[in-house]
């Protein structure tokens, strides 16, 4: 595969490389990684939502806006408020 970069973003990626002791490749390798990981976690989740909803698991505004004022944590369960587990 070959990616075509304006000359600004070159520069810039090959400075940002070099500051991080490693290769304009490896750096970019590295970020379509993470943006790959992202994006098939966010769909991942987007799917969970979607089929909760269907289930009828969902939140109510007024309780959204009391989970808000509560402050829970972004980890915490929306449906009951414990820990989310890190996956």
């Amino acid at each position: 595969m070959e990616v075509n970069l304006n000359p600004d973003l070159l520069a810039r990626l090959t400075r940002l490389a070099a500051e991080r002791g490693s290769d304009a490749d490896t750096l970019v390798q590295e970020a379509v990684e993470r943006f790959v990981d992202y994006d098939e976690w966010f769909l991942r989740e987007a799917r969970k939502g979607l089929a909760a909803a269907d289930w009828g698991e969902f939140i109510d505004h007024e309780d959204v806006g009391k989970l808000i004022e509560a402050g829970i944590g972004a980890d915490a369960d929306p449906l009951d408020g414990t820990r989310r587990p890190q996956t």
